[in-house]
């Protein structure tokens, strides 16, 4: 049977990408940078331009799903996902609103993901390490469009975070994935920690989605879709 084929928008290397594909979506890729580790189909270049262009020619309904990690522009250089100096209104201080405008009009159920902290989005689901036993917390916030899913329990967390706070050093069954230095995390340490295998490159590894994440919300979602409705293919 035909896979359900899902829009990865501001990819990065393919964190969220691996866990749909293993909850059962087809997946293409959508990233400004270079992504030679990405391991499915890709596009490279601007992702809200990409994504209008599919809106006008009609070809987003080849997609039944669509997943977007805007980077927030007033809190991280822009580095990865796309660049709206060029024909979105000039800059701006995030990327989530023409994000949400742009999903809301493809009518296709959507999460759009920003870390804690990060550009405000509407926390319809909260997501950690500890509810899939990782060796990260990576606490992650998703806003969902045209679909719901309930809210999994969120487990007290075991320990701490493995490495220096405040000039205080502490172990714990978590390592910290991002950043360098100061008891954090080695590349191998992070792939285990957060299951991924197919990219070494530390800058890859401290912006991804651990694959369970997504795999979970995709699994929600197809079973959703299997009590209401087909999906497309």
């Amino acid at each position: 049977m035909s896979r359900p084929r899902l829009l990865d928008l501001f990819s990065c290397a393919g964190g969220a990408a691996v866990g749909y594909d293993r909850a059962g979506f087809a997946v293409d890729g959508v990233d400004i940078a270079e992504r030679s580790n990405y391991p499915f189909r890709y596009h490279r270049g601007d992702a809200l331009e990409y994504l209008a262009g599919l809106i006008t020619s009609g070809h987003i309904s080849r997609y039944a799903f669509v997943h977007a990690s805007p980077p927030c522009q007033d809190k991280c250089t822009l580095t990865v996902g796309t660049n709206l100096s060029q024909g979105w209104g000039g800059e701006h201080d995030d990327l989530v609103t023409p994000t949400r405008e742009l999903l809301d009009a493809t009518g296709l159920p959507y999460v759009m993901e920003q870390p804690n902290g990060r550009a405000k989005i509407r926390k319809d689901l909260s997501l950690c390490g500890e509810m899939f036993g990782l060796g990260v917390l990576r606490h992650r916030n998703f806003e969902l469009g045209h679909w719901t899913v309930a809210r999994p329990a969120h487990p007290r967390h075991r320990g701490y975070v493995r490495g220096y706070r405040h000039g205080v050093y502490r172990d714990g069954p978590y390592v910290a994935a991002y950043g360098d230095g100061g008891g954090k995390a080695t590349v191998p340490e992070m792939q285990r920690a957060m299951g991924i295998t197919w990219t070494d490159v530390r800058q890859e590894l401290t912006e991804a989605i651990p694959p369970a994440y997504s795999e979970w919300i995709g699994r929600q979602f197809l079973a959703t879709t299997e009590r209401y409705g087909a999906v497309a293919a």
